[in-house]
Protein backbone atom coordinates (compact mmCIF):
# COMPACT_ATOMS: atom_id res chain seq x y z
CA UNK A 1 0.00 0.00 0.00
CA UNK A 2 2.53 2.29 0.95
CA UNK A 3 4.58 1.53 -2.44
CA UNK A 4 1.10 2.68 -4.32
CA UNK A 5 0.87 5.99 -1.79
CA UNK A 6 4.49 6.89 -3.20
CA UNK A 7 4.04 5.79 -7.06
CA UNK A 8 1.09 8.03 -6.44
CA UNK A 9 2.53 10.76 -5.23
CA UNK A 10 5.25 10.71 -7.82
CA UNK A 11 3.01 10.61 -10.36
CA UNK A 12 0.93 13.46 -9.60
CA UNK A 13 3.67 15.81 -8.66
CA UNK A 14 5.18 14.62 -12.50
CA UNK A 15 1.86 15.77 -13.97
CA UNK A 16 1.72 19.04 -11.62
CA UNK A 17 5.29 19.89 -12.76
CA UNK A 18 3.95 19.10 -16.89
CA UNK A 19 0.95 21.20 -16.34
CA UNK A 20 3.17 24.39 -14.73
CA UNK A 21 5.44 24.18 -17.98
CA UNK A 22 3.03 24.42 -20.15
CA UNK A 23 1.67 27.19 -18.84
CA UNK A 24 5.20 28.64 -18.38
CA UNK A 25 5.86 31.43 -17.84
CA UNK A 26 2.85 32.53 -16.61
CA UNK A 27 3.89 36.32 -16.27
CA UNK A 28 6.34 35.67 -13.68
CA UNK A 29 9.26 37.04 -14.73
CA UNK A 30 12.56 35.10 -15.58
CA UNK A 31 15.98 36.45 -14.84
CA UNK A 32 18.89 36.52 -17.52
CA UNK A 33 22.14 35.95 -16.06
CA UNK A 34 25.09 38.38 -18.17
CA UNK A 35 28.32 37.55 -17.38
CA UNK A 36 29.70 40.99 -18.06
CA UNK A 37 29.47 44.66 -16.72
CA UNK A 38 27.01 47.18 -18.28
CA UNK A 39 27.81 48.27 -21.56
CA UNK A 40 29.67 45.71 -22.29
CA UNK A 41 29.67 43.92 -25.82
CA UNK A 42 27.20 40.82 -23.65
CA UNK A 43 25.17 43.16 -21.46
CA UNK A 44 24.22 45.46 -24.45
CA UNK A 45 23.30 42.48 -26.91
CA UNK A 46 21.39 40.76 -23.97
CA UNK A 47 19.10 43.43 -23.46
CA UNK A 48 17.96 43.86 -26.98
CA UNK A 49 16.98 39.72 -26.50
CA UNK A 50 15.49 40.18 -23.00
CA UNK A 51 13.48 43.11 -24.73
CA UNK A 52 12.05 40.94 -27.59
CA UNK A 53 11.70 37.60 -25.39
CA UNK A 54 9.40 40.06 -22.72
CA UNK A 55 7.12 40.99 -25.71
CA UNK A 56 6.91 37.36 -26.63
CA UNK A 57 6.36 35.79 -23.39
CA UNK A 58 4.60 38.77 -22.17
CA UNK A 59 6.58 38.12 -18.96
CA UNK A 60 9.01 40.35 -17.76
CA UNK A 61 12.56 38.76 -18.75
CA UNK A 62 15.20 40.84 -16.73
CA UNK A 63 19.25 40.77 -17.55
CA UNK A 64 21.18 40.85 -14.15
CA UNK A 65 24.72 41.27 -14.57
CA UNK A 66 26.68 38.81 -12.80
CA UNK A 67 30.44 39.93 -13.49
CA UNK A 68 33.55 37.89 -12.12
CA UNK A 69 36.17 34.98 -13.35
CA UNK A 70 35.98 35.65 -16.95
CA UNK A 71 31.86 34.21 -16.86
CA UNK A 72 33.06 31.79 -14.01
CA UNK A 73 30.75 33.91 -11.70
CA UNK A 74 27.83 34.03 -13.93
CA UNK A 75 27.93 30.38 -14.77
CA UNK A 76 28.17 29.17 -10.98
CA UNK A 77 25.22 30.88 -10.09
CA UNK A 78 23.28 29.52 -12.71
CA UNK A 79 24.21 26.14 -12.19
CA UNK A 80 23.25 25.98 -9.17
CA UNK A 81 19.47 27.76 -9.77
CA UNK A 82 16.33 25.51 -10.14
CA UNK A 83 15.94 23.83 -13.50
CA UNK A 84 12.60 25.30 -14.10
CA UNK A 85 13.11 27.95 -16.77
CA UNK A 86 12.96 31.58 -14.75
CA UNK A 87 16.94 31.53 -14.69
CA UNK A 88 18.44 31.68 -17.91
CA UNK A 89 22.16 32.34 -18.82
CA UNK A 90 23.16 34.41 -21.78
CA UNK A 91 26.20 32.19 -22.40
CA UNK A 92 28.95 31.88 -25.24
CA UNK A 93 31.86 29.99 -26.24
CA UNK A 94 33.59 30.83 -22.69
CA UNK A 95 31.77 28.00 -20.92
CA UNK A 96 34.33 25.66 -22.88
CA UNK A 97 37.39 28.16 -22.32
CA UNK A 98 36.54 28.47 -18.49
CA UNK A 99 36.49 24.95 -18.04
CA UNK A 100 39.31 24.20 -20.13
CA UNK A 101 41.45 27.00 -18.47
CA UNK A 102 40.46 25.61 -14.70
CA UNK A 103 38.46 28.39 -13.99
CA UNK A 104 34.91 26.51 -13.70
CA UNK A 105 34.77 23.56 -12.10
CA UNK A 106 32.06 22.17 -14.54
CA UNK A 107 31.86 22.22 -18.30
CA UNK A 108 28.63 22.80 -20.72
CA UNK A 109 26.67 19.62 -19.49
CA UNK A 110 25.91 21.23 -16.44
CA UNK A 111 23.01 23.09 -18.71
CA UNK A 112 20.57 22.37 -21.72
CA UNK A 113 21.04 24.65 -24.54
CA UNK A 114 17.87 26.60 -26.02
CA UNK A 115 18.87 28.68 -28.54
CA UNK A 116 21.92 30.08 -30.03
CA UNK A 117 21.26 33.85 -30.96
CA UNK A 118 24.17 35.84 -32.44
CA UNK A 119 27.92 35.45 -33.65
CA UNK A 120 30.27 37.88 -32.63
CA UNK A 121 33.86 38.15 -34.46
CA UNK A 122 36.56 39.46 -31.90
CA UNK A 123 38.74 42.66 -33.20
CA UNK A 124 41.95 43.39 -31.88
CA UNK A 125 41.98 47.42 -32.09
CA UNK A 126 44.55 50.02 -30.82
CA UNK A 127 44.73 53.99 -30.06
CA UNK A 128 44.73 56.15 -33.31
CA UNK A 129 46.94 57.58 -32.22
CA UNK A 130 49.56 54.44 -32.28
CA UNK A 131 52.65 53.74 -34.03
CA UNK A 132 50.90 50.81 -35.52
CA UNK A 133 49.11 50.89 -38.53
CA UNK A 134 48.21 46.73 -39.56
CA UNK A 135 48.27 43.94 -37.86
CA UNK A 136 51.45 42.85 -39.21
CA UNK A 137 53.53 46.25 -37.40
CA UNK A 138 52.04 45.32 -34.15
CA UNK A 139 53.04 41.53 -34.22
CA UNK A 140 57.08 42.57 -35.33
CA UNK A 141 57.09 44.94 -32.70
CA UNK A 142 56.08 42.39 -30.44
CA UNK A 143 58.49 39.75 -31.74
CA UNK A 144 61.37 42.46 -31.63
CA UNK A 145 60.02 43.73 -28.40
CA UNK A 146 59.21 40.40 -26.35
CA UNK A 147 56.69 41.50 -23.46
CA UNK A 148 56.30 45.13 -24.14
CA UNK A 149 52.55 44.90 -25.95
CA UNK A 150 50.13 44.78 -22.97
CA UNK A 151 46.62 43.45 -24.48
CA UNK A 152 44.19 43.39 -22.57
CA UNK A 153 41.20 40.88 -22.65
CA UNK A 154 37.75 40.72 -20.86
CA UNK A 155 39.05 38.37 -18.36
CA UNK A 156 41.23 35.42 -17.51
CA UNK A 157 39.92 32.04 -19.31
CA UNK A 158 37.73 34.74 -21.43
CA UNK A 159 36.83 33.98 -25.19
CA UNK A 160 38.64 37.24 -26.10
CA UNK A 161 41.81 36.10 -23.80
CA UNK A 162 41.72 33.04 -25.37
CA UNK A 163 41.40 34.88 -28.90
CA UNK A 164 44.55 37.48 -28.30
CA UNK A 165 46.56 34.65 -27.29
CA UNK A 166 46.10 32.28 -29.89
CA UNK A 167 46.70 35.44 -32.16
CA UNK A 168 50.05 36.59 -30.69
CA UNK A 169 50.96 32.49 -29.97
CA UNK A 170 50.59 31.50 -33.79
CA UNK A 171 52.82 34.52 -35.01
CA UNK A 172 55.57 33.70 -33.03
CA UNK A 173 55.26 36.56 -30.82
CA UNK A 174 55.78 37.52 -27.36
CA UNK A 175 52.60 40.20 -25.40
CA UNK A 176 51.46 40.37 -21.79
CA UNK A 177 47.92 39.26 -21.18
CA UNK A 178 45.98 41.69 -18.99
CA UNK A 179 42.24 40.81 -17.82
CA UNK A 180 40.22 43.27 -16.67
CA UNK A 181 36.62 43.22 -15.50
CA UNK A 182 33.29 45.50 -16.02
CA UNK A 183 34.44 46.60 -19.98
CA UNK A 184 37.32 48.27 -18.28
CA UNK A 185 39.67 47.15 -21.18
CA UNK A 186 39.07 49.96 -23.64
CA UNK A 187 38.95 52.59 -20.65
CA UNK A 188 42.86 51.58 -20.27
CA UNK A 189 43.69 51.45 -24.01
CA UNK A 190 42.04 54.89 -24.11
CA UNK A 191 44.10 56.31 -21.33
CA UNK A 192 47.34 54.38 -22.75
CA UNK A 193 47.80 51.94 -19.78
CA UNK A 194 47.72 49.02 -22.28
CA UNK A 195 48.85 48.92 -26.13
CA UNK A 196 45.96 46.78 -27.50
CA UNK A 197 42.51 45.00 -26.84
CA UNK A 198 40.84 42.28 -28.23
CA UNK A 199 37.62 42.82 -28.09
CA UNK A 200 34.22 42.19 -30.11
CA UNK A 201 32.68 44.80 -31.85
CA UNK A 202 29.96 46.66 -29.45
CA UNK A 203 32.90 47.29 -26.84
CA UNK A 204 34.81 49.10 -29.97
CA UNK A 205 32.61 50.62 -32.09
CA UNK A 206 31.52 53.82 -30.68
CA UNK A 207 35.34 54.63 -30.39
CA UNK A 208 36.27 53.78 -33.80
CA UNK A 209 34.00 55.57 -35.12
CA UNK A 210 34.87 58.86 -33.07
CA UNK A 211 38.30 57.85 -34.32
CA UNK A 212 39.72 57.53 -30.86
CA UNK A 213 40.82 53.51 -31.35
CA UNK A 214 41.27 52.17 -34.65
CA UNK A 215 40.81 48.03 -35.72
CA UNK A 216 44.01 46.15 -37.06
CA UNK A 217 42.44 43.11 -37.45
CA UNK A 218 39.23 40.90 -37.07
CA UNK A 219 39.91 37.32 -35.27
CA UNK A 220 36.77 35.73 -37.17
CA UNK A 221 36.21 33.34 -40.15
CA UNK A 222 35.21 36.36 -42.53
CA UNK A 223 34.96 40.42 -42.18
CA UNK A 224 32.78 42.20 -40.30
CA UNK A 225 30.15 43.95 -41.60
CA UNK A 226 30.82 46.82 -38.96
CA UNK A 227 34.60 47.08 -39.85
CA UNK A 228 34.22 45.79 -43.90
CA UNK A 229 37.71 47.49 -44.21
CA UNK A 230 39.62 45.32 -41.41
CA UNK A 231 40.98 42.62 -42.81
CA UNK A 232 40.79 39.18 -40.80
CA UNK A 233 43.84 37.86 -39.37
CA UNK A 234 43.83 35.06 -41.92
CA UNK A 235 43.88 37.68 -44.67
CA UNK A 236 47.43 38.70 -43.52
CA UNK A 237 48.28 35.14 -43.33
CA UNK A 238 47.83 34.45 -39.11
CA UNK A 239 45.64 31.64 -39.13
CA UNK A 240 43.41 32.29 -36.59
CA UNK A 241 39.64 32.37 -36.74
CA UNK A 242 37.92 32.07 -33.42
CA UNK A 243 33.76 33.51 -34.18
CA UNK A 244 31.94 33.72 -30.59
CA UNK A 245 28.79 32.42 -30.66
CA UNK A 246 26.12 33.37 -27.94
CA UNK A 247 23.04 31.74 -26.77
CA UNK A 248 20.90 30.92 -23.89
CA UNK A 249 20.63 28.03 -21.97
CA UNK A 250 19.35 26.61 -18.42
CA UNK A 251 20.33 24.34 -15.38
CA UNK A 252 20.20 21.26 -16.53
CA UNK A 253 16.84 19.13 -16.22
CA UNK A 254 14.24 21.82 -17.39
CA UNK A 255 11.25 20.29 -18.62
CA UNK A 256 11.21 20.26 -22.32
CA UNK A 257 7.80 22.48 -22.91
CA UNK A 258 9.90 25.15 -21.01
CA UNK A 259 12.76 24.54 -23.63
CA UNK A 260 10.69 24.93 -26.21
CA UNK A 261 8.35 27.80 -25.19
CA UNK A 262 11.86 29.96 -24.40
CA UNK A 263 13.33 28.55 -28.15
CA UNK A 264 10.45 29.86 -29.73
CA UNK A 265 10.14 33.43 -27.90
CA UNK A 266 14.03 33.48 -28.73
CA UNK A 267 13.54 32.56 -32.52
CA UNK A 268 10.36 35.34 -32.86
CA UNK A 269 12.71 38.12 -31.46
CA UNK A 270 15.83 36.98 -33.45
CA UNK A 271 13.87 36.88 -36.52
CA UNK A 272 12.35 40.24 -36.27
CA UNK A 273 13.37 43.47 -38.07
CA UNK A 274 14.27 45.14 -34.86
CA UNK A 275 16.95 42.30 -33.95
CA UNK A 276 18.58 42.92 -37.17
CA UNK A 277 18.72 47.03 -36.87
CA UNK A 278 19.98 46.08 -33.45
CA UNK A 279 22.91 43.86 -34.74
CA UNK A 280 23.45 46.28 -38.08
CA UNK A 281 24.30 48.85 -34.90
CA UNK A 282 26.01 47.30 -32.00
CA UNK A 283 28.10 44.72 -34.17
CA UNK A 284 26.65 41.25 -34.23
CA UNK A 285 24.84 38.92 -36.34
CA UNK A 286 21.67 37.40 -35.76
CA UNK A 287 22.64 33.48 -36.07
CA UNK A 288 19.41 31.29 -34.35
CA UNK A 289 19.90 27.84 -34.08
CA UNK A 290 17.31 25.45 -32.05
CA UNK A 291 18.08 23.65 -29.40
CA UNK A 292 19.13 20.18 -30.62
CA UNK A 293 21.59 21.97 -33.46
CA UNK A 294 22.58 24.65 -30.50
CA UNK A 295 23.63 21.76 -28.50
CA UNK A 296 25.66 19.93 -31.34
CA UNK A 297 27.44 22.98 -31.96
CA UNK A 298 28.68 23.67 -27.97
CA UNK A 299 29.78 20.09 -28.15
CA UNK A 300 31.69 20.11 -31.19
CA UNK A 301 33.65 23.82 -30.43
CA UNK A 302 34.11 22.44 -26.92
CA UNK A 303 36.33 19.69 -28.60
CA UNK A 304 38.08 22.25 -30.68
CA UNK A 305 38.79 25.15 -28.22
CA UNK A 306 40.22 22.28 -26.49
CA UNK A 307 42.49 21.02 -28.94
CA UNK A 308 43.64 24.34 -29.40
CA UNK A 309 44.46 25.54 -25.57
CA UNK A 310 46.18 22.54 -25.44
CA UNK A 311 48.01 23.25 -28.10
CA UNK A 312 48.59 27.03 -26.72
CA UNK A 313 49.70 25.28 -23.41
CA UNK A 314 46.52 26.94 -21.72
CA UNK A 315 44.64 24.09 -20.83
CA UNK A 316 44.49 23.24 -17.17
CA UNK A 317 42.55 19.91 -16.96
Amino acid sequence: MRTMRAGAAVLLAAISVAAGAQDFPGGKAIEMTVLFGAGSAADVTARQLADGMSKQLAAPVVAVNRTGGGGAAGYTHVAQQRPDGYSIIWNSNSISTNYHSGILPFDYHAFDPVARVAVEIPVLAVRADAPWKTLKDLLDYAKANPGKVRVGNSGAGSHTHFAASALFATAGAKEIEVPFGQGQAVVNLLGGRIEATVQLPAAVVAHVKSRDLRVLAVLGSRRDPVFPDAPTAQELGDPVALDMWRGIAVPKGAPQPVVARLQDAIRRTVESPEFAQAGRDIGFTPAFLPAEEFGKLIASDDVRLAGAMADLGLKKR
